[in-house]
């Protein structure tokens, strides 16, 4: 491999290595470990859609005007790994939730950060990035995954050690950061104000009703997100609980078992193109919210032996369709229907009502439905997820009467990058 290649090869691997270290696991140790509330978590959870509201536009802008993407990404992991090293201290609530929102808003803005990176050294270096960058990202879902199975193998799931593993791997990152080619302070790029970085000025998307119907759905699914990254591995490992389960490889390896879904989504997001192009935006978002019927409610059914097993693995399966055609098919249809002059504001728009507010609101509700269906400290998992999965069902059904859509194949060709 080229060796530009190879070094944007190791960044995205270690940028998502860091996330993927405690992300999954989180949960798990909050409930088992910290002895918090389904609400308390919920709350500590909503830490990251509240660094997604703000945090990249504004640190987009400082890269921008002033230290460059390569800096500031190193600053950023060098000074995130110091609050996850001091994150693995807290035992309250209180301490767990400001570290967690102090980490989140310099993490956050790195995944753009990232982006950025890679396609302003692949530009300067004659690549083309649309074919080029895609085999490199996808080693970030790698690091992603085998960071987890590290975490999950050495048991780290359930302790602090989660958070002293990614404050290293987050430095060694941030390290690492200084040795690749730099990417200076574009001398026109100050113009972009505060609100352009936000996505603010996109707003005036909502005076279109296709486009305001399809941004409000997008918060609603975007609340459906993060749920099983939140509580995914906390489900599997209350199997434990019970006698007949506490040996199963499910339960020992948990985190394993929910790193099938991180594998699954690298392979669902090759079939974008023949999907998009097929069926269109609406059918594919349909797609996208009946896989999310289906990932919660196979878990409701699940068990870690026999058949239950079975639908635990197929949950696993289908979180590909159910993350992939809804984040990046929508992304295409924003890129599509916008006007060119607004739209990196629309992306930005679009990751705010998902990754902002459909995350805090995800996080938060599921919370109190988990307070809610628990008794004595043990947790009526089979109800929650029917719960969400009725949700994500009630979603599908709604957006399929309200939201109008002429699929159009040859537009799609049309959509630049």
């Amino acid at each position: 491999m080229n060796s530009i290649k190879f070094k944007l090869t190791i960044l995205n691997f270690l940028e998502f290595f860091v996330f993927g270290a405690w992300l999954l696991s989180f949960g798990k140790y909050m409930f088992a470990t910290l002895h918090f509330s389904g609400t308390q978590i919920g709350a500590v959870f909503m830490t990251l859609g509240l660094a997604s509201l703000i945090m990249p536009g504004i640190m987009g802008i400082i890269a921008d005007k002033w230290l460059g993407p390569n800096k500031l990404f190193a600053l950023l992991h060098i000074l995130g790994g110091v609050l996850l090293y001091f994150l693995a201290q807290q035992t309250d609530f209180n301490g767990v939730y400001l570290y967690t929102l102090l980490y989140l808003m310099l993490y956050m803005p790195t995944i753009a950060l990232d982006n950025t990176i890679s396609y302003c050294i692949l530009e300067r270096n004659k690549y083309d990035v649309v074919k080029t960058f895609p085999p490199i990202r996808v080693w970030g879902t790698i690091g992603f995954i085998l960071a987890t199975w590290i975490t999950d193998y050495y048991g780290w799931g359930i302790n602090a050690n989660q958070f002293y593993f990614a404050a290293a791997a987050s430095i060694l990152l941030g390290l690492y950061t200084f040795t690749l080619p730099d990417c200076p302070p574009e001398k026109d790029a100050g113009q972009k104000t505060l609100t352009q970085a936000l996505g603010l000025d996109a707003f005036v998307l909502f005076k279109d009703k296709k486009m305001a119907i399809f941004f409000i759905f997008s918060m609603l699914l975007g609340a459906a997100l993060q749920i099983t990254n939140m509580w995914g591995e906390a489900f599997l490992h209350d199997f434990g609980n019970n006698p007949l389960f506490k040996d199963s490889i499910i339960v020992k390896y948990n985190g394993f078992v929910m790193s099938l879904s991180q594998i699954s989504e690298t392979i669902f997001i090759l079939t974008i193109p023949f999907f998009l192009k097929r069926y269109g935006i609406k059918k594919v978002m349909i797609m996208s919210m009946l896989a999310w019927f289906l990932r919660f409610g196979l878990f409701g059914v699940g068990s870690p032996v026999g058949i239950g097993a079975v639908a635990i693995i197929l949950s696993m399966i289908v979180y590909g369709m159910a993350f992939d055609f809804f984040n990046i098919s929508g992304s295409l249809f924003v890129e599509q229907e916008t006007n060119p002059k607004i739209r990196a504001s629309a992306q930005g728009l679009f990751m705010i009502m998902t990754n902002g507010l459909g995350a805090m609101l995800g996080a938060y509700g599921s919370g109190v439905i988990i307070d809610y269906f628990t008794k004595d400290g043990a947790r009526d998992w089979q109800s929650i997820w029917f719960v969400f999965a009725l949700y994500a069902l009630v979603i599908a059904v709604l957006f399929a009467i309200l939201f109008k859509y002429k699929h159009e194949p040859e537009k799609l060709g049309e959509i630049k990058h």
